[in-house]
């Protein structure tokens, strides 16, 4: 029988000179913001938008439940790193090192063998982008953020803050106050995109905060997957990712948004993601978190129009030191609405995972279905796994189920592989992967081996 892989530790833990054309002194203030903005020669608009939510980041309080984060401390933070190079449309143009970065994530090759389009940012902008020419004749806008701020303001105006708004919480405010790179696409009506897209966020720099927005509009009858893959290497001292994704989702349209996650195990992943989805509409968030110190995400759709539809299957993993607080949100308004949730958490040496549902069926939203199940493993007696589902259910022609399941791994399992000549370890790693299956299965056949490899990462050794 075939030996499970054994993981390469040095795949996503490896890191570059801190090589960089400008990096802001750390803190936060306004001279800060007014410095980011000034170094990315944005408009007035966008400017009053900063200062707003700077404002009201000292005006938020941070969460009174979660995962203790009186760690972080902004002012060991230097929110904005600039890469020695401008955007390149051309690979072999990016500069040796940064190229070097994303060659051995094997971003160029997956670009080549399963793309339409790709963008990847390093620290805190995005320094390659590229779209395949048949994409632009279909009128499909791919660019990075700062870039469609300025040749497609009037769209990036139409949308930008409209789904996550600047009060939503205090990391939501610091995110609009010092945010940089990010990735925008607009899919015109009708256009059926049959290849993903992708942004890779790389967060080289130490000390540092890595704030990308990602805006996606996909209009009328339209559909599109994006994937989005992030890492950083490993530092003794706190880092920060504190991203933003708002999705608008029109009539009749679909929209997978795939995620992988791997950040180092001194990140703060404080991120936030929202959709906004339409009459008949559909919105399905594929999630894999791994890696960091602390997580705090919750994907929400919010069935806007009747018909609407959503779905999340999502996978956490948490080791020793992690403490990885992920769930998903969902409020149907429109009539005939449905949501699905399935998650998975894997706990490991110590490691506490907590999975968080809020449901909300608002009082017009007649017929509305919804159903969330989530399991929990825990690979030893030290590690900890809870859930927290909440719903407000405000009429009674809906359908609500919920399920909860925690346990350890099976004993019986194990012996009955050992009978089959797997080691021990071997053994142990198949039921985590067949119990991750449901997540891996949703993924481009590349991205679930990358998924199964970060397993492996995870499990080696601790097992």
């Amino acid at each position: 029988m075939k030996k499970i892989e054994k993981p390469n530790q040095n795949m996503y833990d490896f890191k570059k000179k801190d090589n960089f054309a400008y990096k802001m002194k750390k803190g936060l203030s306004e001279e800060i913001v007014r410095e980011i903005s000034r170094q990315k020669n944005e408009p007035e608009w966008m400017l009053e938008i900063r200062l707003k939510a700077l404002k009201l980041y000292h005006k938020l309080s941070l969460p009174t439940w979660g995962p203790d984060i009186s760690e972080l401390n902004m002012d060991d933070i230097a929110t904005y790193v600039k890469p020695p190079t401008d955007i390149k449309n051309s690979w072999n143009e990016v500069p040796d090192d940064i190229k070097d970065t994303f060659e051995k994530l094997g971003i160029p090759k997956a670009e080549r063998d399963y793309l339409a389009g790709v963008g990847a940012q390093y620290d805190s902008e995005v320094v390659y982008h590229s779209m395949k020419e048949e994409l632009l004749k279909q009128g499909v806008i791919y660019t990075d953020i700062d870039s469609a701020i300025k040749e497609y303001p009037q769209i990036v105006q139409e949308y930008f803050s409209k789904c996550v708004p600047l009060a939503d919480h205090k990391f939501i405010a610091l995110h609009y106050a010092v945010f940089s790179g990010g990735s925008f696409v607009y899919v015109p009506k009708g256009v059926k995109l049959e290849m993903p897209l992708q942004s890779y966020y790389r967060l080289n720099s130490p000390e540092s905060g890595q704030f990308e927005h990602t805006l996606i509009v996909v209009d009328e009858d339209a559909s599109l997957h994006f994937i989005e893959g992030c890492s950083a290497p490993k530092y003794s001292k706190v880092n920060l990712h504190a991203g933003c994704v708002e999705l608008f989702v029109k009539k009749n349209a679909y929209l997978r948004y795939s995620t992988i996650e791997n950040w180092s195990k001194n990140m703060f992943n404080l991120n936030t993601k929202k959709a906004m989805v339409y009459d008949g509409a559909q919105v399905d968030w594929i999630s894999g978190n791994f890696g960091s110190k602390i997580s705090m995400l919750y994907p929400m759709s919010m069935l806007l129009g009747d018909g609407a539809k959503t779905e999340y299957t999502g996978i956490s993993f948490a080791g020793n030191g992690q403490n990885i607080d992920t769930g998903f949100k969902v409020v149907h308004v429109g009539k005939n609405t449905s949501s699905l949730c399935s998650s998975k958490s894997i706990s490991k040496d110590g490691g506490i995972s907590t999975f968080r549902s809020f449901v909300k069926i608002m009082p017009n939203a007649q017929n509305a279905k919804c159903s969330v199940d989530c399991d929990g493993l825990m690979l030893d007696d030290k590690s900890r796994s809870d859930t927290i589902p909440a719903s407000d259910i405000q009429n009674n022609d809906v359908i609500f189920a919920h399920e909860a399941k925690v346990g350890k791994i099976s004993e019986e399992k194990i012996f009955y592989l050992l009978s089959r000549g797997l080691s021990e370890q071997d053994a142990k790693a198949l039921i985590v992967k067949g119990f991750a299956s449901p997540v891996s299965k949703e993924l481009p056949m590349e991205y679930a081996v990358e998924m199964n490899r970060l397993i492996n990462l995870e499990l080696e050794g601790s097992i």
